[in-house]
């Protein structure tokens, strides 16, 4: 190689050096400044203890507090809305459920925001089994009990839910028709103020998220009769599935991280990063797994691959159910 030649070629290789180097510069840092994540349900219930487990550690990790913000009504739609109007600009993001993600746009007569193209994936935290749980002063002690309970006594019993559209909702209303039973259904804003009449004797019984019930049923607040999952929950020992009863009966939850549509790629892809990274902590597994979820992670794409999954799954529960909420 002559001198020219050699010349030119440390010219050009510093000139890309220089490139790669600005371009890193110019990309803004993130974040700056707090970080909301909107719960669409109020505090208490499973969307709302895992948001914030992962605001824990997101604010030690990226040295922004990340704040919880818990804006209940209309199966989460509300919240959920809220966030599709927000600025794309990286600070507010949504903890996302089947309701929000899958359900309410097959179940609501108009939504405030289209589920599609609103909202973008950016994490997937953790999936859950539901527990169908009763009242302890309901004279039942086993499922088939319930059921021929409630086919003696056809609509004058009630069942609670976290709200329109809720796997909880959705999940009893399955059950109603696999299991040819008539409850009286009374939606809440969030497991929280519902699991509280369940324990008063307001409401019979309820499907909800085992997270948000494992305390109360540890306790003998609220008795529980089986889990929705395929497999028996290893957090509930002796407690069977839906599905010993009623063959091939399975629903389980899930809650994912969602941003405006438009926020920056380079941001989710960072906080997805960084979620997935917290996912995987030996802690964390084992706070969640206290709790009766199992952390997912992955990237955005895995995350809206299985959210179109679950969309035209819900799809079909709603329409069988024939569940509708003007």
């Amino acid at each position: 190689m002559n001198p020219t030649t050699r010349r030119l070629v440390l010219i050009g290789t510093a000139a890309l050096a220089w490139l790669g180097s600005a371009g890193v510069a110019a990309q803004p840092a993130w974040p700056t400044k707090p970080v909301r994540i909107v719960v669409p349900f109020a505090a208490g219930g499973t969307t709302d203890l895992s948001a914030r487990i992962v605001a824990d550690q997101l604010t030690r990790s990226l040295g922004q507090t990340f704040v919880v913000d818990n804006k209940a009504g209309a199966g989460g739609n509300l919240g959920a809305a809220e966030v599709a109007r927000a600025a794309p600009d990286g600070y507010t993001f949504l903890m996302g459920t089947p309701g929000t993600q899958a359900i309410n746009q097959f179940l609501y007569a108009k939504m405030p925001y289209d589920t599609a193209k609103d909202l973008v994936p950016v994490s997937f935290v953790v999936r859950v089994p539901n527990v169908l749980m009763v009242n302890p002063q309901l004279p039942v002690k086993s499922l088939p009990e319930l059921i021929a309970l409630l086919k003696k006594q056809p609509g004058k019993l009630t069942y609670g839910s976290p709200g329109n559209g809720t796997s909880g909702h959705l999940s009893t209303e399955l059950f109603k028709a696999r299991a040819g039973v008539f409850i009286t259904h009374v939606p809440y804003r969030g497991s929280g103020p519902m699991l509280q009449d369940l324990m008063a004797g307001q409401i019979d019984l309820s499907i909800d998220n085992l997270p948000s019930a494992m305390q109360l049923i540890q306790a003998g607040k609220v008795r529980a009769l089986a889990v929705t999952s395929a497999q028996p929950a290893p957090q509930l020992p002796g407690v069977p599935t839906v599905a010993s009863v009623l063959p091939g009966f399975e629903a389980e939850s899930w809650f994912v991280l969602m941003a405006p549509a438009g926020t920056p790629q380079p941001i989710i892809d960072k906080l997805s990063a960084e979620v997935d990274h917290i996912l995987k902590k030996p802690e964390v597994i084992e706070r969640f797994a206290k709790l009766g979820a199992t952390p997912v992670g992955g990237t955005p794409k895995q995350l809206g691959d299985f959210i179109a999954a679950e969309t035209l799954k819900w799809k079909e529960v709603v329409k069988a159910s024939g569940a509708k909420v003007d």
